[in-house]
């Protein structure tokens, strides 16, 4: 499950909670609790930290998006040329 998908269980359950079993709403409750157990959060040197959140201010946009599409077109900057496989004596092979 996504936490997405764990979130909209979650808000589905709040609006019919006197409808629920306590079994299904145990249920619900313990996937919730996993997925926030499970989150990882990255530690980054103060001088970063503030470097994103006054980007983040400045850009008006959350700092978990921030760092989103900055990895993101890092990621994609990345990436070799279509049809590189990244070997270029392949191109001039045999014409030594």
């Amino acid at each position: 499950m996504t936490r997405l998908s764990i979130a909209q269980e979650l808000e589905s359950a709040a609006e019919r909670v006197a409808d629920m079993s306590s079994a299904d709403l145990q249920i619900i409750l313990r996937r919730a609790a996993l997925m926030l157990r499970n989150v990882a959060s990255v530690s980054l040197e103060p001088a970063t930290e503030d470097a994103l959140n006054s980007i983040a201010a400045e850009m008006k946009i959350a700092r978990a998006d921030l760092i989103r599409i900055v990895l993101r077109e890092w990621l994609e900057n990345q990436r070799l040329p279509a049809g590189s496989d990244g070997d270029e004596e392949s191109e001039t092979d045999g014409s030594a």
